[in-house]
């Protein structure tokens, strides 16, 4: 890509996008676009066509995407099966009527089945059941990457699409009720601790910054206390969903948009598959580190970095999704690219941004 291509980065205010964006700056890319969902709502297909006509972008980066974690994923179903298709269909439709050079489509690694063996490579596509609770999401993640692989198959465009693992880092979400596993554990922790340390001014000043079912630092103490207790926050313990063993992989977010530039500036599609094969397909490349840790161990770093002494405990009740879901990085390696940032750096680094956030 020349410097000053025109890139638009959908979905650049996102945990990926928004440093995709800054990897792409540092990189000397001075051409780049990105609209808010307040100014491009990206399910509006009338909307997307006319940004298109308007920006006719060069190389497009779809970071955009309807995300959360087990329990916005069982209970929103239609909400991600839906809008991720929408997203998809209309960024890929218009970046292929207007000529784009190169799109990158990110997906997800929830998109192997249920029981993938692992570590999963990408040949694990679509040979056995996905699992239940995050059905929908994969489903559409699926659809998006075939859709990459088939209009490159039928008109010779040049879309890749990436598979990264389970990605934490600056500019996540901390919902307790959509966030991923990682950062609502930090939050969860955090304000533990707090609790635990009867520390009401770092409370309110939390949740003035991110409120809780329209609870915030001005609300009543009981009412706090109340709301915290309800997603297993309380003074002397914190409780998490699961029974903690489930290993997990998991990738800095730096990381992930590293390896989407470095795979926009060097890879095409004809390198993701080998020139003998007849059925040209699982073209898509996993990004991760290829290493994993337990849930309860993820959970004593989280506190050790935290400072927090209280206990930590698991609620089996709830469910823990795919048992393992370690991905195959030998093609990614294969490609030129590895990871720098390790788990225990990285847990380092966002709980620091975290507090740097809560202070603006």
């Amino acid at each position: 890509m020349e410097k000053s291509a025109k890139i638009y980065v959908a979905g650049h205010h996102g945990l990926v996008g928004s440093a995709i964006w800054r990897n792409l700056q540092e990189k000397g890319y001075t051409n780049l676009i990105g609209k808010s969902h307040k100014e491009l709502d990206l399910l509006d297909g009338t909307a997307v066509k006319k940004f298109f006509d308007e920006e006719t972008p060069e190389y497009v980066i779809l970071a955009a995407a309807h995300v959360g974690g087990i329990m916005a994923n069982s209970t929103y179903r239609a909400d991600f099966i839906y809008k991720n298709l929408q997203i998809q269909q209309n960024v890929i439709g218009e970046s292929f009527r207007h000529g784009v050079e190169k799109l990158l489509f990110l997906g997800s690694t929830c998109i192997y089945p249920k029981n993938a063996e692992q570590p999963m490579k990408e040949d694990a596509l679509l040979t056995s059941p996905l699992e239940y609770t995050n059905e929908p999401y994969a489903i559409a993640k699926i659809a998006g990457l075939k859709m990459c692989e088939s209009f490159n198959l039928q008109y010779g465009t040049n879309y890749i699409a990436v598979m990264p693992t389970n990605l934490y880092g600056p500019n996540d979400n901390f919902d307790l009720e959509r966030s991923h596993v990682l950062p609502a554990m930090i939050r969860k922790i955090y304000l533990a601790k707090c609790l635990n340390e009867e520390n009401w001014q770092a409370i309110c000043q939390d949740l003035n910054v991110r409120p809780i079912e329209g609870i915030n630092g001005c609300s009543h103490e009981l009412d706090i206390l109340q709301t915290l207790e309800s997603y297993g926050i309380t003074k002397y313990e914190v409780r998490l969903w699961g029974t903690g063993k489930p290993l997990r992989e998991f990738l800095w977010s730096e990381d992930m948009a590293d390896a989407s530039v470095y795979i926009m500036e060097r890879i095409n599609f004809s390198d993701t598959f080998k020139p003998q094969d007849t059925d040209i397909r699982n073209c898509h490349i996993n990004i991760g580190t290829g290493k994993e840790i337990s849930i309860q161990e993820l959970a004593k770093l989280i506190g050790k970095e935290v400072g927090y002494s209280g206990m930590i405990k698991f609620n089996p009740e709830k469910p823990d999704g795919t048992m393992r879901k370690l991905t195959d990085v030998t093609k990614l390696h294969e490609l030129g690219w590895h990871h720098k940032i390790d788990i225990e750096e990285g847990i380092h680094k966002m709980f620091q941004w975290y507090l740097e956030y809560k202070k603006k």
